[in-house]
């Protein structure tokens, strides 16, 4: 499978595709729109975003930061995030279960 093939953009809004949901985690796959996103929430595990296409504005816990194709970031949990589509972008999700 490619990356980038994993899930198809929609026009207006954000689409997701779960790869993968165990008890240990799971992997999802999403693509934004440009200028949809995720409003501001926690999760109670620590979560990995790799950016497959496009770019992305995420904030953790009050912090901005600006991502391009290739980069990942660390989302700690019961930290508060959000994510925004700064160009029609795709992500992999890997969130890890504790225990």
């Amino acid at each position: 499978m490619k990356l980038k093939d994993l899930v198809a953009y929609q026009t207006g809004a954000v689409v997701s595709k779960t790869l993968l949901d165990s008890r240990r985690g799971s992997v999802t796959a999403f693509a934004f729109d440009e200028g949809q996103g995720l409003s501001e929430h926690t999760a109670p595990y620590d979560a990995l975003i790799i950016v497959v296409e496009g770019q992305a504005d995420i904030e953790i816990s009050g912090k901005g930061y600006h991502l391009n194709e290739g980069e990942l970031i660390i989302m700690p949990a019961n930290q508060p995030h959000a994510v925004k589509a700064a160009t029609k972008f795709k992500l992999i999700l890997i969130m890890m279960r504790a225990g």
